[in-house]
Formats: C-alpha cells, structure tokens, sequence
C-alpha cells in the first residue's frame, strides 16, 4: 500500500495485490472482484466501526455503513500469478491483506504502530 497522510488523515493512492485464483476463464472478472476487495478493505481500515446503542449495532444497514466513494478509492493493480492450480475461487482473498498492509504503511511513514482500526479515530501529523 502506498499512503500519505492530507491534513492529519491517511489517504491510500495505490495498493497492489497479487492473487492466485488456480486456472482462470475471464481476467477482467479477477480484476473485478480484486478492485471490490480492495474497496471493502480499505473502507474497513480507514472507516468502519461498529458502534452500539443499547446493545444494538446503530449501523443496521448498508445506508449507514461508511464505505469510500469511487473517487476516494486508491488504484488498485493486480497481477495474477497462474500456477496452473485447479480453478478456485476469487471473491474473498483480496480482502485480509489490505488492512495490515494499509496499517503497515501508516505505521512505516509516520513512525507509529497502529493497534486499532478505523484509522480515522487517530489524527497523524502531516
């Protein structure tokens, strides 16, 4: 992940994922479904929180639930490695690495480890 940090928040310009989905029909569509990952992860590392109210999440629906904007996404660049694998399956691997890897760059650019998330709850100096 490539970050910088823009009046005390962390803005993602470009992530990078390399996946191995096994034997592959349609590119686009792995590069599809890496871009939707890359979205969802990125959201949760920078804005998701649940919060609760009287033991009830206020977030009951996606409406409330804070996910970026298409111009708020990074570039997202995907290589598809083909090790010849048998076709699997391409909906969830982009998305477990791109919180500890947004994370990690925050923490290699400003000198600080990150323990929690979102990340919008700390104020970074720029």
């Amino acid at each position: 992940a490539e970050v910088s940090i823009s009046a005390g928040k962390v803005v993602v310009h470009d992530l990078w994922e390399a996946v191995d989905p096994g034997n592959i029909v349609n590119p686009a569509i792995v590069d599809a479904q890496i871009n939707s990952a890359a979205a969802l992860g990125v959201s949760q590392v920078l804005l998701e929180e649940v919060v609760y109210q009287e033991g009830q999440p206020i977030a009951r629906n996606y409406d409330l639930y804070p996910i970026l904007s298409p111009a708020e996404m990074p570039r997202v660049h995907t290589r598809v490695v083909e090790s010849g694998e048998k076709m699997g399956g391409i909906g969830e691997p982009g998305l477990p690495a791109v919180p500890p890897a947004v994370a990690n760059a925050v923490s290699t650019l400003t000198g600080q480890r990150i323990r929690s998330m979102p990340l919008s709850q700390y104020t970074f100096d720029s």
